[in-house]
């Protein structure tokens, strides 16, 4: 219905993934003044499991999907048939690698404008505005539409929060046709591990070429564990081989936007601003008190990596101690 906001959710074996919870919450706020509800979308194995979490942050209605999300052709289908069933105002995803998957499938399936990587939506009387960066992140700009469209929502942009609704639990009505439409992914493989994902982290600690060598990170990392983050690196760490192209953060890394980013001997090339300067709070470590990093940093210290980076960590490990 006008008004209500379609959020396509995702989850694993059954547990609402945070950056959905957060795009739930935005469409909460945003329900209010459309004049309408949320209705969560949750397609694959363990959708009925993830039904309540996503009536615990604000979804009036949750509509469960038979379909193979392996599939993401037969996916994209799906959640268009669903879209045009419910003809909400806002089809909202998440920023994820999923999330940019679909979201463009479904836009183009719809004839319907897409607004990705989104750090806020309003409404703005009868129309949403989308606010999102262009030019690398070097600017941020207003998109607004008048009727019905698509965007994707940055993780960390909004935080989470319980907003209890309804959350009544049904089959969604599609016509579309549900798998075998095209490729599928056979599999996942990803390294074992139990860190914080980058995109998804609340704080990220990040390193640059200014740690000397490979062996240095440690310092990163463990800072990074104190306080319960996640490591990134910049694009010349990254090229040197001593950290993995996942963690690296940049335009052509990953963009992150946390509650607190931590950049430790990063000059700050704009390359490297592109992928975080949305971040909440910046922290920039830096002997060079001339670097650019200081211009976007809210607290900057200028000193050497080395005597203050242990430092930190032993002040965060004091802290917790006494909490």
């Amino acid at each position: 219905m006008a008004g209500d906001i379609l959020v396509v959710a995702e989850h694993q074996a059954g547990t609402v993934k945070r950056p959905s919870l957060e795009a739930l919450t935005c469409a909460a706020g945003l329900a209010g003044s459309l004049g309408g509800s949320v209705v969560a979308l949750l397609a694959g194995d363990g959708a009925d499991q993830a039904a309540s979490a996503c009536g615990q942050h604000g979804a009036a209605r949750v509509l469960t999907l038979d379909v193979d999300i392996s599939d993401t052709t037969a996916w994209a289908s799906a959640v268009a048939g669903v879209a045009s069933h419910e003809s909400p105002s806002l089809v909202l995803f998440s920023q994820s690698n999923r999330g940019k998957d679909l979201a463009p499938r479904v836009a183009a399936l719809l004839g319907l404008p897409l607004a990705s990587d989104c750090t806020n939506i309003s409404a703005d009387g009868g129309a949403l505005v989308a606010r999102r960066p262009v030019f690398a992140g070097k600017a941020l700009v207003n998109v607004t539409a008048t009727g019905t469209m698509l965007a994707t929502l940055r993780p960390n942009a909004v935080s989470a929060s319980v907003n209890p609704a309804a959350g009544e639990t049904s089959a969604a009505e599609i016509t579309a046709p549900t798998r075998g439409l095209g490729a599928v992914l056979a599999e996942i493989v990803a390294a074992a591990s139990e860190k914080v994902e980058l995109t998804e982290a609340p704080i990220v600690v990040s390193g640059g070429r200014g740690m000397k060598e490979a062996e240095n990170f440690h310092l990163i990392e463990d800072l990074a564990t104190a306080l319960g983050g996640a490591v990134g690196a910049s694009r010349a760490v990254v090229d040197a081989g001593w950290r993995p192209h996942a963690e690296q953060v940049g335009q052509t890394g990953k963009t992150v936007s946390p509650q607190l980013y931590i950049a430790v001997a990063i000059s700050g090339a704009i390359q490297h601003l592109a992928g975080m300067r949305t971040s909440n709070y910046i922290v920039a470590i830096n002997k060079d008190a001339e670097a650019p990093i200081f211009k976007v940093a809210d607290y900057g210290i200028v000193g050497d990596a080395f005597e203050v980076v242990p430092r930190l960590i032993e002040a965060v490990k004091e802290l917790k101690a006494h909490a």
